[in-house]
């Protein structure tokens, strides 16, 4: 068993994860993790616990984590625009052929708002980029 685990562990926190180096070699044959850091996702930040000093094998191992953590979560993130994509859908099938009149009552302005202000920013958006790409005027 101890030839299968990996050096590090890295416990997911609400905004990265906590590094504990993973130790096998030790006379009680018990796994012993030790925190050696803290990740933030979001900004990139990785912060030494304690008092230690990582060492360049350290921030090699939290680099590759943290890129592919960062990757995962831009995927998961796209995945969920497509699913919700799909629940629209599905919320307007329902909604011409299955929902009552008390239940479009319940939902009508809430969801009304929020495609109101879904598609506000993606409209802002486009124009953003759309202006962003043009290629600038000649001045006469």
């Amino acid at each position: 068993m101890p030839g299968d685990l990996p050096d590090y562990y890295f416990r997911i926190r609400e905004n990265g994860a906590a590094v504990f180096r993973v130790d096998t070699e030790n006379r009680q044959r018990r796994i012993e993790m030790e925190q050696i850091a803290l990740v933030n996702v979001k900004n990139g930040e990785i912060r030494p616990h304690g008092d230690r000093t990582l060492t360049e094998a350290d921030m090699g191992e939290i680099r590759t984590w943290l890129a592919a953590r960062q990757a995962l979560l831009a995927r998961r993130d796209m995945d969920d625009i497509h699913r919700a994509i799909d629940h629209m859908n599905l919320t307007a099938q329902w909604a011409q052929s299955r929902a009552t009149d008390a239940q479009l009552e319940e939902i009508t302005d809430p969801l009304l708002l929020a495609m109101h202000d879904l598609r506000s920013v993606l409209v802002r958006k486009k124009a953003d980029r759309l202006m962003r790409d043009q290629p600038p005027a000649a001045e006469d």
